[in-house]
């Protein structure tokens, strides 16, 4: 099959992640359109060895297999064939689950914003329609919420509602200048590199849709990954505020955070050892106390304010370090 060239002539890889993909892969391929120019099928070590499925039953030219020794993740196999897709010179790379829940007819949709300059990275929103939530199961549904509140947390990305969603968009320029060594390369990858791309100061663009729950088992058990995604985006957090309060800039939400959260902690601290645990409470406790808890807190919300309020709102890929790539 041979690529359609779009209206602006941009090219575009898929990139698919294969991991017990058997019974979806050859379905996914066959839904994916003319606009795409090249995709990129990684077997990451898959038991099932979709990549031999591929291999012998899809005709499609555009594709092309690549087999890891070891297995890698989700992260390290979208990296591995985001890497091939920027050698290969392609100026927009799409991730898409292998899995069949997500449905490939909406990469027009995804790759357009990219396209028009209107942004630089696009996710997909399953919440945004009130009818896609009641078909999710509910564990999927607490479990993402309380991840995708974590990642706006550590990436500065408040609008974005899912952030953990698998079906994204990247401009080339963007992928080029984010450390991919640095990425993590097992479920955390999608808050990961959203937290590398918001130090870019990326817009990012949320596109709505709706995903089908078939018999495909979910790997991301949101039990089990709550502490790991909790630290991850706990320290992702604080390299946040200290590259972009502390070492680029300084400012009122600098002065917010740095008097704002010592204040609440020493509040917080003296009232629970003074009331009741060294002494009674007494009026001048109580002040010693409230007084800074109460101070530290109003400083902390306004910085969360502000911190909303920096949100990246312009493209940036286009002001980037010319990076030595021949566009397609």
């Amino acid at each position: 099959m041979k690529a359609e060239t779009t209206a602006r002539n941009v090219s575009i890889a898929v990139v698919i992640p294969c991991y017990r993909e058997r019974a979806h892969i050859l379905d996914v391929l066959a839904r994916i359109g003319p606009e795409v120019a090249a995709i990129y099928v990684v077997d990451d070590c898959c038991p099932e060895h979709t990549g031999d499925l591929v291999t012998t039953q899809c005709r499609d030219d555009r594709v092309r297999i690549v087999r890891l020794e070891s297995n890698l993740g989700v992260g390290g196999a979208v990296l591995a064939g985001a890497r091939l897709a920027l050698t290969d010179g392609h100026r927009i790379v799409v991730k898409v689950d292998g899995d069949g829940q997500m449905d490939p007819a909406l990469i027009r949709r995804f790759v357009r914003p990219i396209e028009e300059g209107a942004a630089d990275v696009t996710k997909g929103n399953r919440f945004y329609d009130l009818d896609n939530i009641r078909s999710m199961p509910l564990v999927r549904l607490f479990g993402n919420a309380a991840l995708s509140f974590l990642t706006k947390l550590s990436s500065g990305y408040w609008s974005i509602f899912d952030p953990t969603n698998g079906f994204v968009a990247w401009d080339s320029r963007i992928l080029a200048a984010v450390p991919m060594e640095k990425v993590a390369s097992r479920y955390f990858f999608e808050s990961d590199i959203l937290f590398r791309i918001g130090l870019l100061r990326a817009k990012v663009l949320d596109i709505p849709m709706a995903v089908t729950y078939g018999s495909e088992v979910s790997g991301l058990n949101p039990g089990k990954q709550l502490l790991p995604f909790l630290l991850g985006n706990l320290r992702n957090f604080c390299k946040r505020i200290v590259y972009n309060y502390f070492l680029r800039d300084f400012n009122v939400g600098s002065l917010e955070i740095t008097f704002g959260l010592p204040l609440s902690v020493f509040g917080f601290v003296y009232g629970v050892l003074h009331w009741g645990v060294y002494e009674p409470a007494t009026a001048g406790t109580v002040m010693i106390a409230a007084l800074p808890l109460l101070t530290g807190i109003l400083l902390l919300i306004s910085f969360v304010n502000y911190d909303v309020q920096q949100a990246p709102r312009e493209p940036i890929a286009d002001r980037l370090p010319c990076i030595d790539m021949e566009w397609r």
